[in-house]
This record gives structure tokens, sequence and C-alpha cells, in this order.
């Protein structure tokens, strides 16, 4: 039987990187809500990104958003986030947001647009490299409404057109990571909706083009750890953004809709090999929190990521395999939920206590009065958000 002290060296692996949009205002189609102490500058993301990571220990590194987080002088804002106790982590693309990306943008039968894209695409790669970012991170809003309103065929073309060229220009120690949704903000089709169509445009490019999993990216029941299990055996799972959706839409915290499907996520993430030091599966949040406080609202989706660890860590293998080479359903399934209902928050806190972090990170944060300050200090400008 495995125990908490059996795992605890491996839990220190954890790293999961939060995303500098998660601390600017953001919220539905319908209406973006303002909230005091929201950062006015990518200098007050990172900012409060760090302040994650000194109440968790979980969150080392800050991904970019592009235009949103442009700056002057990358290697400033590199040395910056060092001084607070972070790193810039990966770099996403933006070609959803200007009005020639209407009809698409890689996929736009226009293409001088699809010239536009590929070249946002290309300044990414020189933002990464001045920050040494491994990962360009490319998510596409690219579809079609209706049917007959583009020629799905040959926008798969132009996609793969572009991705070549991106592809083409990383450094020897980059990556491409190809992002996919089922759905929106296109209602037809999407040109990237499944795992299997970045499977296919990744695959074509190189070793170094990857899949990116949002867990809130697919359907109702969908069984996403076997897409886990699909892509890690590829050898094609690059990266997660992590959220969690009750119906049509993702971006709530992590865990909140399923935290049992978490837990199936990670079994197989560990299962595997997309786990530990060695590993290059980039575990990240992608999360915009509308009506709850942002830095808080990241701390608690670090923690959530961080005890279903603990609890997928936990599964006793040995007797799981043991029940499944004898054909026991029932055995099979009582280990697996031996592990997911084992309760590991006083361990955890323990935990954290010896490496010198808070016991409860969220009531720590609370008491240090650092909401309080940036609501006073952030005052003026304009804050940070979709735009």
């Amino acid at each position: 039987m495995t125990t908490f002290a059996d795992i605890s060296d491996r839990l220190a692996a954890l790293a999961i990187e939060v995303p500098s949009w998660a601390y600017g205002n953001s919220g539905t189609r319908f209406k973006v809500f303002g909230s005091p102490g929201t950062p006015r500058t990518v200098e007050e993301k990172i900012a409060d990104a760090a302040t994650v990571h000194r109440f968790t220990g979980l969150a080392p590194s800050v991904a970019l958003h592009i235009p949103w987080d442009l700056v002057d002088d990358y290697a400033a804002l590199g040395a910056y986030a060092e001084e607070l106790g972070v790193r810039l982590g990966t770099i996403n693309s933006n070609t959803f947001q200007d009005d020639d990306y209407k009809l698409g943008s890689l996929t736009n039968a226009d293409p001088g647009v699809r010239r536009k894209a590929v070249q946002h695409n290309l300044q990414c790669i020189e933002v990464m490299n001045q920050t040494g970012s491994r990962d360009l991170k490319i998510w596409l809003a690219d579809g079609t409404n209706y049917p007959g309103q583009g020629d799905i065929r040959d926008r798969q073309d132009w996609l793969a057109e572009g991705l070549a060229e991106i592809y083409a220009s990383l450094g020897e120690d980059q990556r491409l990571v190809l992002e996919y949704k089922f759905f929106e903000p296109a209602f037809y089709h999407t040109d990237v909706p499944d795992w299997g169509t970045s499977y296919v445009q990744v695959s074509a490019l190189g070793d170094r083009a990857k899949v990116c999993l949002d867990t809130g990216h697919h359907a109702p029941g969908t069984n996403i750890e076997f897409i886990v299990a699909q892509l890690l055996r590829l050898g094609k799972l690059g990266s997660f953004d992590f959220n969690s959706r009750f119906y049509g839409d993702d971006d709530l915290i992590v865990g909140a809709a399923d935290p049992y499907q978490l837990f199936r996520i990670l079994v197989e993430v560990i299962r595997g090999g997309g786990f530990g030091p060695d590993n290059d599966v980039a575990l990240m949040l992608d999360q915009c929190h509308n009506i709850e406080a942002k830095v808080p609202g990241q701390i608690r989706s670090v923690l959530n990521v961080q005890e279903m660890t603990a609890r997928a860590l936990l599964l006793d293998t040995e007797a799981l395999a043991a029940a499944r080479r004898s054909g026991d359903v029932l055995a099979a399934n009582e280990v697996f939920m031996d592990a997911f209902y084992t309760d590991v928050r006083a361990d955890l806190a323990a935990w954290r206590e010896e490496r010198g972090l808070p016991a409860d990170p969220m009531r720590a944060y609370l008491a240090s009065g650092y909401q309080q300050e940036i609501e006073s200090a952030r005052v003026g400008g304009a804050q940070a958000g979709w735009s």
C-alpha cells in the first residue's frame, strides 16, 4: 500500500504555469466585470503571479499573451520576474481579436490575412528568443458559421502551410503546441476542433510540434483521460491548459465541475510519463476569473491540481495490476476509488510547512493584506483585460 511518505519526494516535482491574463478583467460574451486591484501593467500581473508562487510553491513560471503583454524590453521584464522569484514561460499568440481575423486567421481565404497571422506568430518567436521561452502556443478561433461559407479542405491546407512556416522559424530548443476546441466562436465548423486534427497537423511538422489539451475544450461526456493516454502513447502531448466547465464554455477553476475527472486525467499523466523532473509536458492553468478574486482564484486552482496529483500518486498500481490480471472488475475499481477518496489535506498541510510554506495558503493569503494593498495602490490607469 502506497503512503503519503512514499510520494512526498515525487510530489515536489509538481510545477504549474499560471497565465498572465488570469489576473486581468474577464467575463462572458455579455459583460466584462472590473474589480479593485486589477493589474494595469504586465509587471503588476507578474507581481500577482509571484504572489501565488510565494504562498504555494507551485507556480514558478508565468505565461504571456501577445499583444496583451507587449513591452519594449523583455530582458528587463525577465529580470523583474526573477527578482520576484518566478520566470517567464509559454508565449501565446493572438490571432483572434483584430478585425482582419473576422473570417479566420491562418485559415482565412485572403492570403494577406494569412500572411499577417503568420507574421504575428513569427514576432512571438522573437519574443521567445528574448525571454528564453520554450513553447509557442497557438489557439485559433478560426471556423465558419454557415455551410458553404468556407472550403473546409482548403482551410486545412492553408493551416498546414502557415504552421509549417512558423515551425521552420523555431529555434532548436523551442516547440510549437497547437490547441484545439470543439466549438466557439464558430458555430458550424471549427478548423481545429479536436485532438485528432491537432495531432494530424503537428505530426506533419516534426518532433518539436505537440498538442495542447485544454480540459474545458471538449463536448459533454468526452473521455478526456483517454485522449491524454493516447497522446502520451504517441509522444505528442505537449501541454495542458487546466480549467473546468459545466456546459458549453470553459475557464472555471480547475476541478470545480468534476474533481474525479481531474484525478482520472492525472492518473493517466503519471502512468504515461507526463509527470516528473524529466518530463516535457507543461502543466498550465488557463482560467479567466470573472466573479471571484483573481489571486485567490489562482491559488485555489493550483492547490486543486496538487491535491489530485497527490491522490493520483497514491494509486496502488501493483494491486490495480493484480486485479486487472485476474479479471476482477470490482476490485480494480475499488483500488481506483480508494486513491480518489483518500483525504490528503492534512498531509499536504504538513508537507508545505516542512518546506517553509504556509499550511493553508488560502488563509495565509487572506491574512497577508496583499489584496488590500493592491486594491489601495492600483487606482487610476487602465485595468488589464480582454483587449
